[in-house]
């Protein structure tokens, strides 16, 4: 990467101001190094140590788990604690994986989902074990009947302390980590990691008791319990609490992209998303009381459809996220802190990939390649959350740090342009998405309003055309400010990138000559 000290001294396009309204009027370049941290605005009163703050939780969740293992152990004893591990351990990888993946057009910081599985594994799977334990005895005392008091347990009780729990890991973020909640997808990605650690849990103590059940009946093989458990819980329904609590998570979602002034829009979505997960929790406990065939009879009448519906729509967000980059960026290219090209590119998750591969084929060496993709991937973060956010500021779901917020994400973009620039145009060329020349069919192409017009070239590039590097007057789209302004530019200061004029693209494999 560039110097940082000449990157500076290069003059940055202005900001550009949304069509709707103004809602900053001091936009204007982005802060120097030292003063490009955004601050959000604080809820209530924290923790003014960050290491403190972080230690606490550790020590706290830490703590949980060691009562968990102690409360599981004393009741499946230690070879049913060892067989619930091994066999519950087996479709956190797959779940895990498929809620990043999910969450691979914004990646959320590893540090809320890894506290997500934590507490769903530790804290709620803990408040859970008291609470159902002691409701349950307490309905038996009162009524004299352990039949019922554990039928009322499963199917009125543990639902509503179970999804609280879990959703008070998703209410955390969202006050705390607010700037990284951005939308629905954030909201399922964090509610399915929750409820992957409380089933995590839950299903060491189911599997480890029927081990401990058939070591006391001395029932092996298909027929045993521990097989029939595992049937029902890993393969059958692993999907079964991700699935209730991303309800939650829907809520929250949809909450914080609501406009601040539909306040009670705002409260009311979370409350109904887990109502609605209490609700469902609720019909799965009790499907046995429906008959012998109850079980199978909402599992494929409710569950199914309701998981391929909560499947389509997380699907359908994570599809929008990538649409909103092509219809919010354009803005920023045309102001000149994008290539024409960069908008389409940054909406197509194959040209991203390829950029990153691009980036890191380019470099001499293993370690700049490495360094390079990195570059190239955080900058596409940053692009998506600034169309994500300059998308909220249209709808009125933005607070009053929106200027400061959009000028850090600029900061971040203008200090990685050296590397994911040549790579997101040359992946837009050879994905054949130059984009900017054809218009875009995004929020206002779609009305007949064309896109931004590109500056010259048809993919930002050219022979003797190096925007912002030394080019004839006249020409500098792309990143070296507003064209017809070039200050500061030269191959004394920045080698000129990859030429992208020939006919035949160069192969990715290799840097173009």
């Amino acid at each position: 990467m560039s110097d940082p000290s000449v990157q500076h001294q290069q003059a940055r396009p202005a900001v550009p101001v949304l069509h709707e309204q103004r809602v900053d009027e001091v936009l204007g370049a982005a802060p120097e190094r030292g003063r490009g941290r955004y601050r959000p605005h604080r809820v209530g009163m924290v923790w003014r140590s960050k290491v403190f703050r972080a230690g606490a939780v550790i020590v706290v969740l830490a703590l949980c788990w060691l009562v968990i293992l102690a409360l599981v152990r004393e009741q499946t004893g230690p070879e049913g604690f060892l067989v619930g591990l091994g066999l519950a351990v087996l479709p956190v990888p797959l779940l895990m994986a498929a809620f990043r993946w999910l969450d691979r057009v914004e990646p959320g910081p590893w540090r809320n989902l890894i506290f997500s599985f934590a507490w769903g594994a530790c804290a709620a799977a803990l408040v859970a074990i008291i609470a159902n334990s002691f409701a349950t005895r307490w309905i038996a005392t009162a009524t004299a009947d352990p039949a019922s008091a554990d039928t009322l347990g499963a199917t009125v009780i543990a639902p509503v302390v179970e999804e609280s729990a879990k959703a008070a890991a998703v209410l955390l973020i969202f006050l705390f980590r607010r700037r990284e909640f951005s939308g629905v997808v954030d909201g399922v990605v964090v509610a399915g990691f929750t409820a992957t650690g409380f089933a995590f849990t839950e299903n060491i103590l189911y599997l480890g008791n029927a081990f401990g059940e058939d070591q006391q009946l001395g029932s092996t093989g298909f027929a045993s319990v521990t097989a029939g458990t595992f049937f029902v819980r890993i393969v059958m329904s692993p999907f079964a609490h991700p699935l209730f609590t991303v309800l939650t998570g829907l809520g929250f979602g949809f909450a914080a992209v609501s406009a601040r002034r539909h306040r009670v829009r705002r409260i009311a979505l979370p409350v109904l998303g887990l109502l609605l997960a209490m609700g469902l929790h609720a019909l799965w406990n009790g499907s046995s009381a429906f008959g012998p065939y109850g079980f199978y009879a909402v599992y494929g009448i409710v569950m199914v459809p309701a998981f391929g519906l909560v499947t389509w729509l997380a699907i359908w967000s994570r599809q929008r996220e990538l649409r909103t980059l092509a219809a919010e960026l354009p803005a920023y290219a045309a102001a000149g802190w994008l290539t024409p090209a960069e908008p389409t590119a940054l909406s197509s998750m194959r040209a991203r990939g390829m950029a990153r591969d691009l980036a890191r084929h380019w470099q001499p060496d293993r370690a700049r390649g490495r360094a390079a993709a990195r570059a190239v991937a955080e900058y596409e973060s940053f692009a998506t959350s600034l169309a994500g956010l300059r998308r909220r500021a249209r709808h009125g779901a933005v607070g009053p740090d929106f200027g400061a917020r959009e000028r850090e994400l600029l900061h971040h973009l203008w200090q990685r342009r050296e590397f994911a620039a040549p790579a997101l145009t040359h992946a837009a060329h050879l994905t054949g998405r130059p984009g900017a020349h054809h218009g875009h069919h995004g929020r206002h192409g779609r009305r007949g309003r064309p896109g931004p017009t590109p500056h010259g070239s048809a993919y930002g590039y050219g022979y003797g055309h190096t925007p912002g590097y030394g080019g004839p007057s006249g020409y500098t789209p792309g990143y070296g400010g507003p064209p017809g302004h070039a200050p500061g530019h030269g191959p004394a200061a920045h080698p000129p990138p990859p030429p992208y004029g020939s006919s035949s693209p160069p192969s990715h494999r290799r840097p173009p000559t």
